[in-house]
């Protein structure tokens, strides 16, 4: 495969063009990688990013520093290099799956778009990934190369990228099995599934009536989980009952009457035995609950 020479700025360096970097690496396994801001060794590459003042996709520019930037999602998140970069090359890097790609878009790309832009409206609060990032870069007190620096970021943010491209794909294939369980229950509180599978957005964009979530765990035992009020919540629709919290073993056996009763969290909002029959029946004390 021929080499494609990428072009970055050198000396300093943020999320957009490391990510960018990176993302391009999963594409393009043999890249000649130059950082510079000198004009002719920019026109010389075949995929320029964050610097050069142009954005011209067809042609390999990716920067939105030009006077004007380089255009806004139509949420107002305004594009860095590694979003104008996503949208020519994001389907290909999660093999063909646009779905994918519009979902790594919305949890990663847009943030580090947002946070480099300087547009925060939106953005959550608390160490970053841009910030992660900046760390790499050498303190004052460091004799440290900045070139060098980049490459650890790169690999660093060459694994974030895939596994966020690794939970967008899993969360989208889980869809069609959650909404098969949900179709399939006999109680419509009580949503059984066959394995662990990213269930909440599903559950809430199909189901009003699911309350618990039974699954089995990677150990072997079973689960149930209390269905919050919206994804990301802490508060559930129906939390398991009061007199199990902070219970396990004998403890909880006594207040359930299962044998094989294993824990309930503090929280009520998830507990678990060793039986498929011995967690339903959880469930169904604590539907009556």
């Amino acid at each position: 495969m021929t080499e494609i020479t990428i072009v970055t700025h050198n000396g300093s360096f943020h999320a957009d063009d490391v990510f960018s970097v990176a993302a391009l690496k999963t594409i393009f396994p043999r890249i000649n990688l130059i950082r510079s801001r000198d004009a002719d060794v920019i026109a010389q590459a075949d995929i320029v990013i964050d610097v050069g003042g142009e954005y011209d996709a067809q042609a390999g520019r990716f920067d939105h520093h030009q006077r004007g930037g380089a255009g806004a999602r139509d949420n107002g998140v305004p594009f860095s290099s590694f979003g104008l970069l996503w949208q020519k090359y994001g389907v290909a890097i999660c093999q063909g799956k646009q779905a994918v790609a519009d979902a790594v878009d919305r949890e990663l790309v847009s943030a580090i778009d947002a946070i480099d832009c300087g547009y925060v409206e939106g953005v959550p609060q608390g160490i970053s990934l841009s910030q992660t990032i900046a760390m790499f870069n050498p303190t004052w007190q460091e004799a440290g190369d900045f070139d060098r620096s980049f490459d650890e970021a790169v690999a660093f943010a060459g694994r974030i990228l895939a596994r966020f491209i690794a939970a967008a794909d899993g969360a989208i294939s889980a869809k069609d099995k959650v909404a098969s369980a949900i179709a399939n229950a006999q109680d419509s509180r009580v949503i059984v599934l066959e394995k662990y599978i990213p269930w909440k957005k599903t559950v809430h964009a199909l189901s009003t009536q699911a309350l618990y979530m039974i699954y089995p765990s990677p150990t072997g035992q079973w689960r149930i989980q209390a269905v919050p009020i919206a994804p990301g919540s802490f508060e559930d629709k129906k939390p398991l009952p009061k007199a199990w919290a902070g219970l396990s073993g004998n403890e909880l056996k006594a207040v359930t009457g299962i044998d094989d009763a294993m824990f309930c969290h503090n929280g009520l909002f998830i507990a678990g035995a060793e039986s498929f029959d011995s967690t339903m029946k959880m469930a169904e004390i604590a539907l009556q609950a």
